[in-house]
């Protein structure tokens, strides 16, 4: 089984995987105008700002939380080194360059999402790609039948992505520093997840808005003190990412590339595990934001993968690449488990080292379990109704108790499958309603508080 996944990875995350994700990246940025300007100062700005009197079930800065919350996890610290250990220090310029080009296609699909959503007969929001193609393609049946693939692969990737990867790293995590036991981590996680879920979006937002700036500036600080102790070795690091991004061959340090192949499919398929543009999955939070037209959630949006990989992702590159050549005793083939090529780095911090990572993986990693149990839940609501939320719910709180005892390795090369398989309906949608798109920019670009008097249909879910 294990040798199937892995053969059943290595194809979806071929070189036409690689294609079509950065293919989309590259086109939606030229069709929108190069938006990465915009999110900078304009989509920063509005993800601060109030917006009250518009429809929708939380604020913009809420749903950005939710989503970053999901986006910013392990894979920003486990995800990272696993790049870094399995495709070479080039992974990381390819994992950066994802983010990078991949801020206007989460901006294309958060744009979607929130222009095609629907309200409940209980006044709930939910859009997403499953919506878009449903409702936004032309031809209906294909649509439909797009969506529904899109929800059940979105159902299922909630179980490996957002929450027995994460379980495991925080499992994994606390037993190397406190000598904690695995299962006792696993039945604590579940338990508070359980409290948060059960309360739905505007509980899980309510979290996530006080947890994410908290994790994230207390990470980069941890970050920030480690390049400064591995000051010597930047310049040098940065040499090595850059050449071993295109080319075979090893640097000082015992750091070896193995070319642009494993370079581009581990960055690539580690920065869509961080920053989740084109995976379809924060649109889904965008969609509940009470914001006055489409562009402007989606500006805000795109600042989620901005803060996730332009930032965070390229920090903790740099940190782990300096630390193994500042360290050329450190076996790569001993610290394969990004996790503990992490704990190596951090370790480097006296005392407080292993005491900010392990807070920055939990709280990094329970934030991803909070905001992924809400994706998950619409993906099965579309596909069965409101009647499979419990089951759905308490599944999900028996996968976070029993994650910390299964293979890290196999985990991840199931998230990686489900990630592909997520991706492909969504960025049809993005790319067949990239003309929808580009008319909504124009449209509200210019005027973003212009309000979108298109009236948003009632579903009986």
């Amino acid at each position: 089984m294990a040798k199937f996944i892995g053969q059943a990875d290595s194809f979806v995350w071929g070189w036409w995987m690689i294609i079509l994700l950065l293919g989309t990246h590259i086109f939606m940025t030229i069709r929108t105008g190069f938006i990465q300007r915009k999110t900078i100062g304009k989509g920063i700005k509005l993800s601060v700002t109030k917006d009250p009197d518009s429809e929708g079930e939380v604020s913009q800065f809420g749903a950005l939380a939710t989503a970053l919350a999901a986006t910013i996890g392990t894979g920003n610290i486990v995800g990272v080194g696993t790049a870094i250990a399995l495709g070479g220090p080039g992974a990381v310029l390819w994992c950066w360059l994802t983010g990078v080009f991949g801020i206007a296609t989460k901006y294309s699909e958060s744009l979607i999402a929130v222009k095609y959503r629907v309200k409940t007969s209980d006044g709930r929001m939910q859009g997403g790609a499953m919506y878009a193609l449903s409702r936004g393609l032309k031809w209906k049946k294909f649509g439909k039948i797009a969506g529904m693939c899109f929800a059940v692969f979105a159902g299922c990737a909630s179980f490996g992505i957002g929450c027995a990867t994460q379980v495991n790293a925080i499992a994994t995590v606390a037993h190397e520093n406190f000598h904690i036991p695995y299962i006792a981590v696993g039945l604590v996680i579940s338990i508070l997840t359980a409290i948060v879920i059960f309360g739905g979006i505007k509980s899980i937002a309510s979290v996530c808005e006080k947890l994410v700036p908290f994790m994230a500036v207390f990470y980069v600080a941890g970050c920030i003190i480690i390049l400064c102790m591995n000051h010597d070795f930047l310049i040098p690091a940065l040499k090595a990412i850059f050449t071993l991004a295109f080319t075979k061959g090893s640097v000082a340090g015992g750091l070896v590339g193995g070319g642009i192949r494993y370079a581009m499919q581990y960055g690539v398929a580690r920065g869509l595990f961080s920053n989740e543009s084109g995976l379809g999955s924060a649109p889904i939070a965008a969609a509940a934001a009470r914001t006055k037209n489409p562009v402007r959630q989606a500006l805000v949006s795109s600042t989620g993968t901005f803060w996730d990989t332009v930032v965070i992702c390229a920090m903790t590159g740099l940190v782990l690449v300096s630390t193994i050549m500042k360290n050329p005793q450190i076996n790569m083939q001993n610290v394969a488990n990004g996790g503990v090529l992490t704990s190596l780095a951090f370790a480097q911090i006296p005392v407080l080292g292993p005491i900010i990572l392990t807070l920055g993986i939990i709280t990094f990693a329970y934030s991803t379990i909070l905001g992924w149990a809400y994706y998950g839940e619409r993906a099965v609501e579309y596909v069965g109704g409101h009647k499979l939320l419990i089951p759905y719910r308490i599944l999900y709180c028996i996968v976070a108790c029993i994650a910390p005892v299964v293979e890290l390795d196999l985990v991840w090369q199931v998230a990686d499958i489900l990630n592909a398989l997520m991706a492909i309906p969504n960025l049809i949608a993005v790319l067949l309603l990239s003309g929808v798109i580009v008319k909504e920019t124009k449209k509200y670009i210019n005027n973003l508080d212009a309000v979108d008097e298109t009236p948003v249909p009632i579903v009986d879910k």
